[in-house]
């Protein structure tokens, strides 16, 4: 009703259920806690909601805190979990995709509407679909551009960069020094980087890529990739990817490396930020005694107005106003790291 108490919703982080339970999962992870809010009637009844989909028809999952779920409604939830995975692990992925590259040209097929590459063994059961054939190396080096957007705004948002916004990115590191790169939502920065010439190779730069489109694994093996959400920092590959991620941060005891972060448009800048500050934590994990008072060097590509709430959780950071084409938005920097 216009002029009644308006409702709003606020993120809860880092509050936990009072009878000490976890977080309920949906597909994509561990829930996030929210509270309803009535203008000047404050905090109201607080639930459980998707941490990637800010919209119901885009993950249908909520629940009260401090609910009490049957076990039928519990085993329920948890077989749609799983019936929402991807059907093949990276592990077979990468098997998948050793046998794939050293099929003859002819035989190598990508099935568009599935998003999969295909073995011979496959191709009855795509007869139907559009096919794409004869794919090359060099398409398989660039996967970000045989593979379809997802559109998704909010939870996937893949307005990927340019090239000549990602060669002034990696222009930028390869100037600061830099030798590994954590790319939390940039896969195009991330095949640039990996396809450096022998030329510039002279100074090596590895790179990691954390993203929640899992059709990544079918080009990067389990050091090169970790499906990650980075709305509630969860690993989908559980410890052992948590650990090629802790590893890849905390090398040569944490010097040399920086994150690069581009988050869907409409993302939760609180839960982003929480989910920053946990790999930050990772990174500082190194032993060294004076961990605590350095700070990672990260990159965040989020749109300029956010800027104020940004600092709130960043304090240390400093906006950028570079454009980066095909994405609206500006690089928010913590800080100039030293050369």
């Amino acid at each position: 009703m216009e002029g009644g108490p308006r409702l709003g919703v606020a993120l809860l982080l880092g509050d936990r259920d009072p009878t000490g339970a976890p977080a309920p999962h949906c597909p994509h992870g561990p829930a996030l806690l929210f509270t309803k809010i009535r203008q000047g009637k404050g905090e109201g009844r607080r639930f459980y909601a998707c941490s990637a989909c800010r919209e119901r028809k885009d993950c249908s999952f909520f629940q009260w805190e401090g609910e009490k779920v049957s076990e039928a409604r519990r085993q329920a939830q948890e077989r749609y979990n799983q019936s929402r995975q991807p059907s093949s692990s990276h592990t077979q992925n990468v098997e998948r995709y050793k046998e794939f590259v050293v099929l003859p040209l002819s035989e190598r097929k990508f099935c568009q509407e599935c998003q999969q590459l295909l073995l011979p063994s496959e191709w009855r059961r795509h007869s139907g679909h559009q096919v794409l054939g004869g794919v090359s190396v060099a398409q398989l080096r660039r996967p970000s551009q045989l593979l379809r957007p997802l559109e998704n705004k909010k939870t996937n948002a893949q307005y990927l960069f340019a090239d000549r916004s990602c060669r002034f990115l990696l222009d930028l590191i390869v100037a600061l020094r830099f030798k590994r790169v954590l790319c939390v939502g940039t896969p195009r920065l991330h095949e640039l980087i990996k396809l450096r010439s022998p030329q510039e190779q002279k100074s090596p730069i590895r790179s990691l890529l954390l993203d929640i489109d899992f059709r990544y694994s079918q080009f990067y093996t389990e050091e090169e990739f970790c499906h990650y959400n980075m709305f509630n920092h969860y690993f989908f590959g559980g410890e052992a990817a948590r650990d090629v991620c802790q590893e890849f941060l905390q090398q040569d005891e944490g010097e040399g490396v920086i994150m690069v972060a581009d988050p869907p448009f409409g993302g939760l800048v609180e839960a982003l930020a929480f989910a920053f500050r946990q790999l930050v934590a990772m990174w500082k994990q190194t032993g060294r005694t004076d961990a605590a008072s350095k700070e990672l060097p990260i990159f965040w590509i989020f749109p300029y107005f956010f800027e104020s709430r940004i600092l709130e959780f960043f304090p240390s950071f400093r906006m950028l106003d570079y454009q980066v084409l095909l994405h609206l938005s500006a690089i928010c920097e913590l800080r100039e790291p030293a050369l």
